[in-house]
């Protein structure tokens, strides 16, 4: 991957964190979402989509769905009428209907708070279930996503050469008094400063720590 550093080491880190938290101290995922049904809907939705679209999609169904059992009411056609305007329509609402049903079978309609429970669901993979651990249960799991990913490998804030290692990394290098809103922080900041094209290097606040040969000076 061009533009991978080394991994920082403990001060550089907690130096970048504590920027993140004195700009942003309670940073707020960007999917709209009433419970913790309808975040991990909302999540499983956002694969290969982007937090707007999902958003716009979800507005109304929210409204009449925010529950399995409403789900499960409306059923498959139904809630592709909703979400036909997301990239794999089809598929995510057949695994959001098994879904819904597995949670009424096997969870009596309550999502659980375990990471293995979770990765059961259709539809539902790891970062999916981290989202939820972290936004919901508010567990210090760490879900990477591209930016994430870009981000941790381009600064060398969390180094890893696929999703698990730089997952493991985060869990590793930041301190433990960052870990709640750790994914939060770098997702917004890869998303809006450390683009994968064109960084905003000239309004990172972070900036000093990089030596990305990316850096966009």
């Amino acid at each position: 991957m061009k533009g991978m550093v080394k991994q920082l080491g403990y001060n550089a880190i907690h130096a970048i964190f504590s920027r993140f938290r004195d700009s942003e101290p309670e940073p707020k995922g960007e999917l709209n979402h009433v419970n913790a049904y309808t975040l991990v809907v909302a999540v499983a939705l956002s694969a290969q989509a982007t937090d707007i679209g999902v958003n716009k999609a979800t507005e109304a169904l929210f409204k009449i769905a925010d529950t399995p059992e409403k789900m499960l009411e409306l059923g498959e056609d139904g809630l592709i009428e909703h979400i036909k305007t997301i990239g794999l329509y089809k598929t995510k609402a057949r695994n959001v209907i098994k879904a819904a049903q597995m949670l009424v079978d096997e969870f009596g309609g309550v999502v659980p708070s375990s990471r293995a429970a979770l990765i059961r669901l259709p539809g539902v993979g790891r970062k999916t279930a981290n989202v939820v651990l972290n936004m919901w249960f508010k567990l210090p799991a760490q879900a990477v996503d591209t930016h994430i990913f870009r981000l941790g490998n381009r600064t060398g804030i969390a180094a890893g050469k696929d999703v698990e290692a730089v997952e493991r990394a985060i869990e590793d290098h930041i301190p433990a008094e960052f870990q709640q809103h750790a994914h939060h922080w770098m997702i917004l900041h890869g998303r809006y400063i450390c683009k994968a094209r064109k960084p905003v290097c000239s309004n990172c606040i972070i900036a000093e720590f990089c030596d990305s040969e990316e850096k966009n000076l």
